[in-house]
């Protein structure tokens, strides 16, 4: 497929923040070299780059991948358009396309924004999965493979279809960047939710497998009410929960929670943990200082926290909290990563990783 022209890029993000990561968008296609426009609506959920002239879709992909973004959900390369869609039969058309235009992908995602307007033609494309997927079968469109691309199909009302690609090692893992996750029964809150998409999001399978392994140790500073903590504590890893509030009985119950009734600005383990992670509503730089001075003095090997952001700068403060770690942890020797991102279950937060 790399003889496929990509026209610019679709991008979905929370309702709310287009503004932010319209702003993300011309600062990375900038950077990379890529002529074109923005296009943001307020409270629409996706924003446009349209390229000045269309390139390989690979080579687009290439230029910015999906984890430099922030704020943005999913990065969509769009090849094409389908528009005025019969009612009686939208599967020809799309199908058509997707033969004329030579892909051959190992999936198809059907998906909207995330509004209330774009959810309501959810039904209509649940029916027609099936029907699509089998018309792409049967041209050798689709085929079952995870090295092929993914075909997203984003629908803005009934009539009007976008296609886009992505590579599975290039994108979210959940379709429209949405992650649905399974609710802990011993959860507390649905924060718990927070950490488990993060590990998901902001790690690489080796990351995980290497570091969220039964027996190691995890600091959850902030800790109240535990859902955190049980992150931890249903994968087998010992947990101090450090917190002047109560933690969870269902949370303590696991057996492998200590509650430590301290203030986590403060207090100080007398062992290093594998993980320390922060939850903890305070000044973002607060939380940065905090999280540097872990990982830099040896306390921890990694950590993933929240900061919460003000509405009104939130680019901005979060370039003051990655400057404030990098200064940090550049005055150490060997390498350092460094994630951000706007997960689907934060609301005005973003969600760091940082691991020496």
């Amino acid at each position: 497929m790399s003889s496929i022209l990509a026209y610019g890029l679709i991008l979905y993000c929370r309702p709310g923040f287009e503004k932010e990561c319209a702003s993300e968008t011309s600062a990375l296609t900038t950077k990379a070299g890529l002529p074109g426009k923005v296009h943001a609506e307020p409270q629409s959920g996706v924003i446009r780059f349209v390229l000045n002239e269309p390139v390989d879709w690979r080579a687009i992909a290439d230029a910015i991948p999906f984890n430099d973004w922030v704020f943005a959900r999913q990065r969509v390369v769009w090849v094409g358009r389908v528009e005025d869609l019969p009612t009686r039969d939208r599967v020809t058309p799309i199908a058509s396309i997707v033969h004329d235009v030579g892909i051959h992908c190992g999936r198809v995602w059907m998906e909207t924004a995330d509004t209330n307007d774009a959810k309501k033609v959810s039904g209509m494309l649940k029916r027609m999965t099936p029907h699509l997927e089998f018309a792409l079968g049967n041209q050798n469109s689709l085929k079952n493979q995870d090295s092929l691309a993914t075909l997203h199909l984003f629908f803005e009302g009934q009539d009007r279809v976008d296609l886009g690609l992505t590579m599975l090692n290039d994108a979210s893992p959940w379709p429209m960047g949405i992650a649905r996750l399974r609710m802990p029964r011993a959860a507390p809150s649905r924060s718990t939710l927070k950490l488990a998409e993060a590990f998901q999001a902001l790690m690489t399978e080796d990351e995980r497998t290497a570091s969220l392994k039964a027996g190691l140790r995890a600091v959850d500073l902030g800790a109240a009410p535990g859902g955190w903590s049980l992150q931890f504590a249903e994968r087998g890893l010992h947990v101090s929960a450090v917190d002047n509030g109560n933690i969870a009985p269902a949370v303590m119950a696991t057996g492998m929670v200590e509650h430590v009734r301290a203030d986590g600005f403060t207090w100080r383990p007398q062992r290093k943990s594998e993980w320390m992670v922060c939850d903890m509503v305070e000044q973002p730089t607060r939380i940065a200082a905090l999280v540097a001075d872990w990982i830099a003095s040896g306390r921890c090997r990694r950590s993933i926290f929240n900061l919460k952001l003000p509405m009104k700068k939130r680019i901005e403060e979060l370039a003051k909290c990655r400057k404030l770690i990098d200064q940090r942890m550049r005055q150490l020797p060997g390498a350092y990563t460094l994630r951000f991102k706007h997960l689907y279950h934060d609301r005005e937060e973003i969600t760091g990783y940082l691991a020496k």
